[in-house]
């Protein structure tokens, strides 16, 4: 599947923008915040009903707007329509003309997508939740139902963290009422997030020596959030005493994390600038080839940036590597870094919320 076009109606600081996009390689280039980034962004939202960079959707809408749309065509396979309409007090899936009733309809007729930008280095230098967003993002595309115990789970969480801090002395039975969802759809997670993390070690490993060109060995762990008790439900009732000081939810899978070793010691401590941006651009090359491996079709890869901080070594190991039939929209603000590769790129240059 690839992505022929893409309109983007009050998103970001567009106000309108229409599109038509290469199935090969397709450069948005131009000076810092001019709204190349917020076109990649637009078509991970429109494919996965996600964006990369923002927790809440409307955090997309344009100032002083109410809403935004992104429309786009896919082709191959089954070529489709899809529009994805936005406000605050709802949405509303198109495809073809039709009205979805679930995301779940609406994203069987959409891509894979891997996203790959220049602050992907906080994947290796960041606290656990940019991990668990990572495994998140890739999860939710492989595992039917994901998303729904993510969703369920993470609003279980937060009624209960309210209702552990609301009265001096907290109401246990209306508290163990959140705590069975808890338990019910971390189990869930859990399960996925671990078997997700087997099937991808061996590809980040592999990545980090085809990008490194060397021999460094990159091991990833699932570190569990629940400390490997298997029922969070009475691993919470067993440290009720301890919430109740800290006023908080003290395990389950919003305390997961993803541990990184290169070469046995962790990433983040002992690996120098360059090892730290090839482990990172190791973990979405290993989500590229895992998501080709499965549903045996190329993603889409959106690239915001990524190759100004590359020395040629890595970036031309990392161009190699990536699947020669995925599409690529990559976002530059210099084009001194092309060869002869991109001889046939569609160039489109983006000033001011403006593409030509």
């Amino acid at each position: 599947m690839v992505l022929r076009s893409l309109n983007l109606n009050h998103f970001r600081c567009f106000e309108t923008a229409q599109l038509g996009v290469a199935p090969g390689i397709t450069l948005f280039h131009g000076n810092n915040a001019q709204g190349k980034t917020s076109i990649l962004e637009a078509a991970c939202v429109l494919l996965r009903l996600q964006s990369p960079r923002a927790s809440k959707l409307a955090d997309c809408i344009r100032f002083s707007e109410k809403a935004f749309a992104i429309g786009g065509k896919l082709e191959g396979g089954d070529s489709s329509e899809l529009r994805f309409q936005y406000r605050e007090s709802g949405r509303r899936l198109i495809v073809d003309g039709e009205t979805q009733k679930r995301g779940a309809d609406y994203l069987r007729h959409s891509s894979l997508v891997v996203w790959m930008a220049n602050d992907d280095l906080v994947l290796v230098r960041g606290g656990g939740e940019s991990r668990r967003r990572y495994l998140d993002f890739m999860a939710s595309q492989l595992y039917p139902g994901y998303l729904q115990s993510l969703r369920t789970y993470d609003k279980a969480l937060r009624t209960r963290n309210y209702l552990l801090k609301r009265d001096a002395s907290p109401r246990w039975p209306e508290v163990d009422a959140y705590t069975r969802i808890l338990s019910e759809q971390g189990r869930i997670l859990s399960a996925q997030r671990r078997e997700l993390i087997e099937r991808l070690r061996p590809k980040t490993a592999e990545a980090q020596r085809e990008i490194s060109g060397s021999d460094e060995s990159l091991e990833i762990q699932y570190e569990c959030g629940s400390a490997e008790s298997p029922d969070l439900f009475q691993y919470l009732f067993d440290h009720r005493s301890e919430e109740f000081r800290k006023r908080q939810t003290l395990a389950g899978p919003h305390r997961d994390d993803l541990s990184l070793n290169l070469n046995g010691m962790p990433a983040s401590k002992f690996a120098s600038e360059g090892q730290q941006r090839t482990v990172a651009l190791a973990l979405k090359l290993g989500q590229t080839h895992l998501f080709l491996e499965t549903r045996s079709q190329p993603p889409i890869l959106l690239i915001d940036d990524v190759f100004g901080e590359l020395d040629p070594a890595r970036r031309n190991a990392l161009m190699a590597a990536w699947p020669e039939t995925s599409q690529k929209l990559i976002t530059t603000t210099h084009l001194d870094w092309l060869d002869d590769r991109f001889d046939s790129a569609q160039r489109l240059h983006v000033e001011s919320a403006t593409v030509s």
